[in-house]
């Protein structure tokens, strides 16, 4: 693979109007940024619906899109919407846009674009569109719109003859439902309609998309309830058991993710479909496709239904290379990362040799005392993609001023920079991931811009305030989109 680099940017991340990044004209100049500071390469976390806690990894459905990124100054060009309306809502921009209000977002995204919805004239184009995604946006729709009748609870809650999805109760509420199922297949519409205008134009300007997935998908969402027979639940479509992390030197109680497990037995007799056509949809919005928590294909970690922390769980073996074989003999050999951080054994190792898949390295875990040290640079093979940091983890600023003395001496001794100023510091990091073997390298934009612990996408195991920050408009200046670029060409990238 030809050496390359780019930037991870959530897309909530971008400084549009309306209170959180969007498909917006902000989104294009992000594209035309990346372009002239030489970077091949836009990473993005999922894309998908978001519940409680707003969180991009717990998604309503692993095939949908997330409403809040539909651009609503492209509804007022096409006369569905008015200025006045789309500010007459109290999104919670500050003036600079640095924060993110989701409560704020949540009130008032749906009700405006309903009134779009009604001025909406369908010529076709929206009946097309249903039928070309019907295998999953059928569910989806009527997933939504039971969900709004109910409240917003989650489906178990639910009345037993539709949470057991019976035939006769989900014509009646299909019925019932009609318009809002309608309202929810208009949402795609516009969201893969604007995303894939901005995805064209970014490959235009040479630029690809990472795109994101979960390993795992929410209980909340129709996956699961849809579903059933593809995970670990009992005769009441409770989990017998969900996921997580085991306890370790970060986390003394482990990480309680709480997804639904997958019933791999099952998956085997379906042929991976569900696998299949989960890849095959991700890889019509993007270039590159990340997998998230790859090691659970080989081992996943099983906790008991119930439990309030990760300490009494154990591990299961998974899937391993079967599914990857039938993943190439239906699709070919895709442009996969594998996410491989955290405890990787021989047999993880193993499986992503097998598959051929570049893995992961993150430049802040070569200085970390309690590991061995399998993520110092010169390690790294050319098959990886490093990074100085992921959305899981600090700005290499706010990292640096948190660590302990001793991983700090190690990190200054291996790049030489014990007296660095605060300003220079994150360029060191930058040139140090930039140098070394791997074929590819993602910078998180907050590293380039020199942002402290402020900037932090997200805390993991920290329930609340995260997924908020947002770029300030402009913060790429000119001399800035230089010298990344002049980077980029030294270390043979650009």
């Amino acid at each position: 693979m030809k050496r390359q680099c780019g930037m991870l940017l959530p897309v909530s991340s971008l400084p549009s109007p309306y209170g959180i990044g969007s498909f917006s004209r902000e989104a294009y100049e992000f594209v035309d940024m990346l372009h002239e500071a030489g970077q091949k390469l836009w990473q993005i976390l999922p894309l998908g619906p978001t519940g409680y806690g707003d969180s991009p990894y717990q998604s309503f459905s692993t095939f949908a899109g997330n409403p809040y990124f539909i651009d609503l100054e492209a509804l007022t060009e096409e006369g569905l919407l008015t200025k006045e309306e789309c500010s007459s809502y109290d999104w919670g921009d500050s003036e600079e846009r640095e924060s993110v209000s989701y409560d704020k977002i949540y009130q008032g995204r749906f009700e405006i674009l309903k009134q779009a919805f009604e001025r909406y004239s369908d010529d076709g184009t929206l009946v097309e569109f249903y039928e070309e995604n019907r295998f999953w946006l059928k569910d989806y729709a009527l997933y939504m719109a039971l969900k709004d009748s109910m409240g917003g609870l989650c489906w178990t809650d639910w009345d037993e003859d539709v949470r057991l999805r019976d035939e006769t109760a989900l014509a009646k509420y299909e019925t019932e439902l009609e318009g809002e199922i309608r309202f929810y297949v208009f949402i795609q519409y516009l969201f893969r309609k604007q995303w894939l205008a901005l995805k064209k134009y970014a490959n235009e300007k040479d630029v690809k998309i990472i795109g994101d997935i979960p390993i795992y998908v929410s209980f909340d969402s129709v996956d699961v309830w849809a579903n059933p027979k593809l995970f670990q639940l009992d005769e009441n479509r409770l989990p017998t058991a969900v996921a997580g992390c085991p306890p370790d030197a970060f986390s003394a109680q482990g990480q309680l993710w709480g997804n639904p497990l997958y019933d791999w037995a099952y998956h085997k007799q379906t042929g991976y479909r569900w696998w299949i056509d989960r890849l095959k949809a991700q890889f019509e919005l993007f270039d590159i496709v990340r997998i998230d928590h790859f090691r659970g294909f080989d081992a996943y970690y099983s906790i008991p239904y119930g439990d309030s922390t990760a300490v009494n769980g154990h591990w299961e073996k998974g899937v391993g290379i079967d599914l990857f074989v039938q993943i190439k003999k239906e699709l070919g050999d895709l442009p996969i990362i594998a996410e491989d951080l955290g405890y990787v054994t021989d047999t993880v190792r193993q499986l992503l040799e097998d598959t051929g898949y570049p893995g992961m390295k993150v430049l802040q875990f070569a200085f970390d005392s309690r590991e061995a040290g399998c993520y110092m640079p010169y390690k790294y093979p050319t098959n990886c993609v490093v990074y100085t940091g992921t959305h899981d983890n600090d700005t290499i600023l706010g990292w640096y001023e948190k660590i302990s003395d001793e991983d700090r001496k190690i990190a200054q001794a291996y790049l030489n920079n014990a007296d660095a100023s605060r300003e220079k510091l994150p360029w060191d990091y930058i040139c140090c991931a930039l140098s070394t073997v791997a074929d590819t390298c993602i910078i998180p934009a907050q590293d380039y811009l020199g942002l402290g612990g402020a900037a932090r996408i997200n805390t993991p195991s920290v329930p609340s305030g995260n997924w908020k920050w947002r770029m300030k408009k402009g913060a790429f200046s000119k001399e800035l989109r230089q010298k990344i670029r002049f980077l980029a060409e030294i270390y043979g990238r650009c």
